[in-house]
């Protein structure tokens, strides 16, 4: 009994030993904190939970206390990671904006503070206009473009620095050079700017591009700041232009401040070994896919320095959803580019897009689906005119079948299945989408040949292209220095595709921003451009007018847009040789039309006698 007694004693005391040596560890231990994101937020959101990512040495083993009329803490939430907290609040309509105290209290002291800020969004937020079908989207790369400010060309606690001999380094290019050039794109016709990622990319080569992000809240240096971005877009819209920012769900950069600490195992996907993606998102909707592939396809990585992220982690799926809001927010964005859309888990993205689209019910976002055919990009538009059984509430897709077209049409001659009746055949598969088509169209961009050089270098090609693009349906895209016929193949690592602007730098022989500095092919391509950008601007029977074209016959390409005020004839002639249309084969469109003016040089044009001129494109109003 005695000994039993003796038994129960010593087993009391070691745990009583143990539990003290565990008391004495955790008040011993050092807190500190580093970040809270996102960093502030905004009063009146239609949502009002909001969940906070606290980062900091041993911030898990503290109490977390808000003292702030209206806004609650609901639930602190530990992870694996001893340095993480997940703060959920709820933010009624009692809160004011202000600044509040988030303590955090170890034994009942406060060991950290941070001072959260809730502002006032701007008057009629929530209502902001998205692009539409009226807009043409100008893309640029921010490092290629224009160096406005080259202080900042190199930053010390950055791993990379400029080096402009490299065609795959860091050349310089910044925000401020945007800035610098706005009134240069609105002289050209565009409505809408999107900038490839303009995020922190710390990583110690390639980092040029923008898509290995290290910081999701933070502009690079090199390019500027926080600020700078939102002063780019708050220029645009004093120029009546539209905002898009390009973003990344599917991975980050292997430089992230959180690799080093993730706050779970299941944060990024892991495999025995590094695994590159199969790239076949085709596998998504697949009726046979086997799990396998899938599985390679959603967890495998895009490359050696871009971490596959888990959306199916609650905690990273809610922490990039108020990424995106936190800037369309800060910024002023009209729009969002969302990266490599099918990669991540499809029902994440889903809840991502239909989260952004209930806060903000006319913006727009445009997800990359890159597949050559419409039955596998249709079913990533929101409502398309098939069925899967997946909603993504995903209002445009890019299109990639088309721009394959263009690529590829106006460089072959007449054949069943080749030259300009592939843009044709493209279009009959509309009826894949939904009842409007909600498409962005392009005929290149920077992961592609620049399209002048995929064209041969053929100035008359370039053209036919841009009349095409320019009075199609969907939603039309130019990547900067289309306009002035700049090449580039991918044979460097896509270096050459992403080449610097002309002009752009302060040493460059040449400034092709500059007609006098541009050739006549240059100007001559340029101005076929502005005038037909310009045009549409301002004419909504190329915006939401109905569309009824002709097949190709000895690759001449005739199509019509019209509405009920108006009727445009649009006729595309890709032989080197003068063409004069069969009349009659229009006639349902052409009844009692004598005469058209044509957009492109402002002449009249008689029907009875029409000549389209060699690898030319006529613009008719009709009347």
């Amino acid at each position: 009994m005695k000994q039993k007694y003796r038994s129960i004693i010593n087993t009391r005391t070691i745990v009583s030993l143990l539990f003290l040596v565990f008391t004495i560890q955790v008040f011993s231990q050092k807190v500190s904190l580093d970040r809270v994101e996102p960093p502030f937020w905004w009063i009146g959101m239609k949502r009002s939970h909001l969940q906070l990512l606290v980062h900091g040495e041993n911030i898990s083993i503290t109490d977390p206390v808000i003292s702030y009329t209206g806004v609650h803490l609901v639930k602190s939430n530990s992870v694996e990671s001893p340095n993480y907290l997940f703060l959920d609040l709820e933010i009624t309509e009692a809160a004011l904006p202000g600044k509040f105290e988030i303590s955090f209290l170890k034994d009942k002291k406060i060991v950290a503070s941070y001072p959260y800020e809730l502002l006032v969004r701007e008057s009629g937020s929530a209502q902001r206009k998205g692009f539409d079908e009226s807009d043409i989207i100008y893309l640029i790369f921010p490092d290629r473009f224009v160096n406005g400010d080259p202080s900042n060309d190199s930053q010390p606690d950055m791993l990379e620095k400029a080096n402009r001999s490299m065609p795959n380094s860091r050349h310089g290019g910044d925000l401020q050079g945007v800035m610098d050039k706005i009134d240069y794109m609105h002289d050209l016709g565009i409505t809408t700017l999107w900038l490839n990622p303009v995020f922190e990319n710390n990583q110690p080569t390639y980092s040029y591009h923008g898509y290995a992000i290290s910081d999701f809240y933070k502009v690079d240096p090199r390019m500027g700041t926080n600020k700078d971005f939102k002063k780019v877009n708050d220029m645009l819209h004093a120029q009546g232009m539209k905002a898009v920012m390009d973003m990344v769900f599917n991975h980050c950069g292997s430089g992230h401040w959180w690799m080093n600490d993730l706050p779970s195992e299941d944060w990024i996907h892991h495999w025995p070994e590094f695994t590159r993606s199969n790239f076949r998102s085709g596998t998504v909707f697949d009726p046979y896919a086997s799990d396998y592939d899938q599985k390679n396809f959603y967890q495998g990585w895009f490359d050696v320095n871009m971490p596959d992220l888990n959306q199916r982690n609650n905690y990273l799926n809610n922490y990039l959803i108020q990424n995106s809001i936190w800037w369309i927010e800060y910024s002023g964005l009209n729009g969002i580019r969302m990266d490599t859309y099918p990669y991540p888990f499809k029902e994440q993205m889903a809840e991502w897009a239909e989260r952004i689209m209930s806060e903000y019910p006319h913006f727009s976002i445009v997800g990359e689906a890159w597949m050559g055919q419409p039955a596998l990009v249709a079913p990533w538009e929101s409502s398309p005119g098939i069925k899967t059984g997946y909603e993504s509430h995903l209002p445009y897709v890019f299109d990639f079948p088309m721009y394959d077209a263009i690529g590829s049409a106006f460089n072959e001659g007449a054949g069943w299945s080749s030259g300009i009746i592939k843009l044709y055949d493209v279009l009959t598969q509309d009826f894949l989408y939904g009842d409007e088509v909600k498409i962005v169209t392009f005929a290149d961009n920077h992961d592609g040949n620049r399209l002048f050089t995929k064209l041969n270098e053929n100035k008359d090609s370039q053209k036919l292209a841009m009349t095409f693009l320019l009075t199609g349906r969907g939603v039309p895209q130019l990547y900067y220095g289309t306009e002035i016929l700049m090449t580039g193949d991918g044979s460097d690592g896509h270096g050459k595709m992403r080449r610097d602007f002309p002009g752009g730098w302060f040493d460059d022989e040449l400034n092709k921003f500059e007609a006098s500095d541009r050739t006549d092919d240059e100007n001559e391509v340029f101005n076929h451009i502005s005038t037909l950008a310009k045009w549409r601007k301002n004419n909504d029977v190329i915006h939401t007018g109905k569309l009824k074209h002709f097949i190709p016959n000895n690759e001449l390409y005739v199509y019509f847009r019209y509405n009920e005020n108006d009727l445009i004839m649009i006729v595309l002639n890709n032989l080197n040789e003068e063409q004069f249309p069969d009349l009659h084969r229009y006639a349902e469109m052409l009844d009692g039309v004598k005469s058209g003016i044509n957009i492109l040089d402002g002449k009249i044009y008689k029907l009875n006698n029409l000549k389209i001129p060699a690898k030319g494109s006529l613009v008719l109003k009709l009347k």
